[in-house]
């Protein structure tokens, strides 16, 4: 398995409906919204917990993972070390979510706090048009031990529909602190698509609703120290529609012609770009014109998926 030796980008795009993609716990768990613009806002933290549940799902190593005690305590990232002789070494070789987000280990003894910055990192996520969040209220037939006569009420905080976008880097330098792998980029790629999709992560009553719609991998030339960067902004969502009453992908259409004019401008730092798209989704223009003069193709796990 070899290090990863080239700079990455990475743009994925998902959408939600009637669902919560991130609630926000010191406001009663509602949509992060952003109050000036009205855009919704997904935090990387989020995306990478999605990621990690996918991968366990697809049978790899995971270190910040839930797991309880025979009393049903929640075990402590200091109980979860002690699988590993609290050896740091140890976590890196066995576990892909550290070799690719990094993380901070608070050893016991004389031994100081160990912290690695991952080489894979994402912006907070955002909507790509305005959401409307909604209150869906409604009954539970099962009784509370306060109400043992009748079941109880139940709300819960959604959005109508959201684009999100994500914007990402995998940077080859920190790759070679952690040891990230290309076959470990692979995996996360895997897992982001399919854990926005079918993940046990997202079939919870306030996540389903979840599907991926566009996911690019731009591998840049080793060596190459520089890059496009924020590509998020690179991309827009044009509907007829008001932003707030968007209800599917096919309501609107996604715009790559910022996209394109800076890719023109890197294509020569640009080894291969990999690609995955979802349903219903129109783009304009083309991925084949967007990327005109670089090699383009599927992930090599698009027939799985």
């Amino acid at each position: 398995m070899s290090i990863l030796k080239n700079r990455h980008e990475i743009l994925f795009l998902y959408d939600v409906s009637w669902a919560n993609p991130n609630g926000d716990p010191m406001d009663e768990n509602k949509p992060r919204v952003d109050e000036e613009t009205g855009i919704n806002v997904v935090t990387d933290v989020r995306l990478k917990r999605t990621i990690r549940d996918a991968l366990m799902e697809m049978d790899y190593e995971i270190f910040l993972r839930e797991e309880s005690h025979e009393e049903g305590t929640r075990k402590t990232k200091e109980d979860i070390m002690k699988v590993y002789d609290n050896d740091p070494k140890k976590v890196l070789e066995r576990c892909v979510d550290i070799r690719l987000f990094g993380g901070t280990f608070a050893l016991k003894g004389d031994q100081e706090a160990f912290s690695l910055t991952g080489p894979v990192q994402f912006k907070f996520g955002h909507s790509l048009h305005r959401v409307k969040v909604e209150l869906i209220k409604g009954t539970s037939i099962m009784p509370s031990a306060a109400e043992k006569q009748q079941g109880t009420f139940t709300e819960v905080y959604v959005v109508p529909y959201s684009l999100i976008v994500f914007y990402g880097v995998a940077n080859e330098k920190a790759a070679a602190t952690t040891g990230l792998t290309e076959d470990d980029l692979e995996a996360m790629f895997k897992a982001l698509w399919v854990g926005h999709k079918a993940s046990t992560d997202v079939i919870t009553r306030s996540k389903l609703g979840h599907e991926p719609r566009l996911l690019l991998d731009i591998v840049y030339k080793e060596g190459t120290l520089t890059h496009m960067g924020e590509l998020d902004k690179l991309v827009v969502f044009k509907s007829e529609k008001p932003d707030e009453t968007i209800r599917d992908i096919s309501e609107g259409t996604v715009v790559l012609k910022a996209l394109a004019e800076k890719v023109q401008a890197y294509k020569d730092k640009i080894a291969k770009v990999r690609y995955q798209i979802g349903d219903r989704v129109v783009l304009t223009p083309s991925l084949k014109e967007v990327f005109t003069g670089v090699p383009l193709g599927p992930f090599p796990w698009s027939v799985e998926v």
